[in-house]
């Protein structure tokens, strides 16, 4: 009964967040219920209770400057150009029915790579790729699927994608480390999802004729046109620029970004490097003609992020604080290791519990900041090895949290992903009434979900190259 009390919080944070509540409501009100709680079951003052969230709190504070600079950074990145060159790279290629597909797969692979965010790069992409889907006679679905998958890859991976932040953070993992062992298993999966989408395409008998992209906004409707204007008005500034051409070293930022990151720079240097760069070279393009707007561009981002995400990553790391001071989720963790034989199959069992709560909370920073606290002490309390051995296991906790929950939010029928890619998507093509089941056309979700579980319990990560785990006995389960 004890356990069971221990573990209501959890219970009350996922059902307030399934009938609507938001996050921020949900974490704080469950922060209170378990101070109660814990206040009862450990004999402690409220006081010292709540001293404890405050405490857990307090780690969020590095995590929180560097979700205010990736947000700036995604602002930056979306009006300066450096978007719409990724885009134009791939488009200028030459796309036909058979290829807008896998084009649109790889250009939001690219643009949320640059700009961290899985909604904004979909918000950006999908007005071009269903448009120009029509104008070369692909399959919206598939075109549609494309563009989810390839959203959300930056979004897993992404170095100034907040998820990634957050599930890197919760662990105690650097992102940068995160993003560099992580590297090699993405690409793979990237190009078993474009071999995937073309060979669907061809399937599908689409045909082989060439769009001109430029000519993409000038057949959207004026409805279409109004409702991008409200609800998303950086995309018609990208789609502006994609239109009228940017200057192809507008890229030059998203390349230096991410060698500093592969070169272990910290973070914050790497986001702080990034923005500068794109003003500069904004400046040269000239896409930035004012000061004045960029430093508008900054204070959106840090607005946007300080209105939602890093107050919700306080109250939930002092959530999780709270809940880790009276040992909730010992009960769960003794289960993982009572049916786990080895290191790795207790890994598997923290990303089976990732997936059950993305899909009871439908949202996966809530799932991230929820799980994350309980996986981390379920590997740092039941697990024996060295400091770097369990370093490297924690940052597959990482990878699991951020990786099941993005890719899955675009698979689990009742999911705020769904319902705002579905949304999005018939908002700006009409044309084509989208059903859940389009978004089984997901390779990449599907192939990154499925990959990870296997590669994992199986030991066949050690064949892909800096994903591998310790070896046992180099860690081992405490008897």
């Amino acid at each position: 009964m004890i356990a069971l009390l221990k573990l209501s919080p959890v219970v009350l944070l996922a059902v307030m967040v399934m009938n609507g509540v938001d996050i921020l409501i949900s974490a704080s009100i469950g922060l209170f219920v378990a101070a109660a709680i814990c206040k009862v079951t450990e004999k402690m003052k409220f006081s010292e209770v709540l001293n404890e969230g405050v405490e857990g709190a307090k780690e969020a504070t590095l995590l929180a400057f560097i979700l205010m600079l990736a947000y700036a950074l995604a602002e930056i990145f979306m009006s300066t150009g450096v978007g719409a060159a990724a885009i134009s790279i791939f488009i200028n290629i030459g796309v036909t029915g058979k290829t807008v597909a896998v084009v649109a797969f790889l250009t939001t692979c690219a643009l949320s790579v640059s700009t961290g965010t899985s909604w904004g790069t979909f918000a950006a992409c999908i007005p071009i790729f269903m448009w120009l889907c029509n104008v070369v006679g692909g399959n919206p679905a598939l075109t549609f699927a494309a563009c989810v998958g390839g959203s959300a890859f930056g979004d897993n991976i992404g170095l100034i994608s907040d998820t990634t932040i957050l599930s890197s953070g919760l662990q105690g993992i650097k992102v940068v480390d995160r993003v560099r062992t992580q590297a090699p298993w993405s690409a793979i999966c990237v190009i078993l999802s474009a071999i995937c989408f073309y060979a669907v395409s061809i399937s599908m008998g689409l045909p082989e004729t060439v769009g001109d992209p430029s000519q993409i906004l000038a057949t959207m409707s004026e409805k279409t046109i109004a409702i991008l204007q409200e609800e998303r008005p950086a995309v018609l500034t990208l789609l502006d620029q994609v239109a009228e051409g940017v200057p192809l070293y507008m890229v030059i930022p998203v390349i230096i970004v991410i060698t500093m990151a592969i070169m272990k720079m910290d973070t914050i240097s790497c986001l702080s490097s990034g923005i500068v760069l794109a003003i500069l070279f904004g400046f040269l393009a000239g896409t930035v003609t004012s000061l004045k707007d960029v430093i508008g561009l900054v204070q959106s981002g840090f607005e946007d992020a300080g209105s939602w995400a890093v107050i919700m990553l306080f109250w939930a790391m002092g959530f999780g604080a709270v809940m880790r001071r009276m040992d909730a989720f010992g009960p769960v963790a003794a289960f993982f290791v009572k049916i786990s034989k080895r290191v790795r199959h207790l890994l598997v069992c923290n990303g089976l519990l990732c997936l059950i709560i993305n899909a009871t909370l439908n949202e996966e920073m809530s799932q991230m900041a929820t799980v994350g606290p309980v996986i981390k002490g379920i590997v740092d309390d039941n697990v024996e090895g060295s400091e770097e051995d369990k370093y490297i296991l924690r940052n597959r906790n990482a990878l699991f949290s951020d990786a099941v929950g993005v890719h899955t939010a675009a698979l689990i029928p009742w999911h705020t992903g769904v319902a705002y890619y579905m949304g999005l998507a018939a908002a700006v093509y009409p044309l084509y009434t989208f059903t859940v089941g389009d978004l089984y056309y997901n390779f990449m979700a599907i192939i990154t979900v499925l990959s990870i579980y296997i590669l994992t319990f199986t030991g066949l990560d050690r064949f892909i190259p800096l994903l591998g785990l310790p070896a046992e006995p180099n860690v081992r389960l405490k008897k």
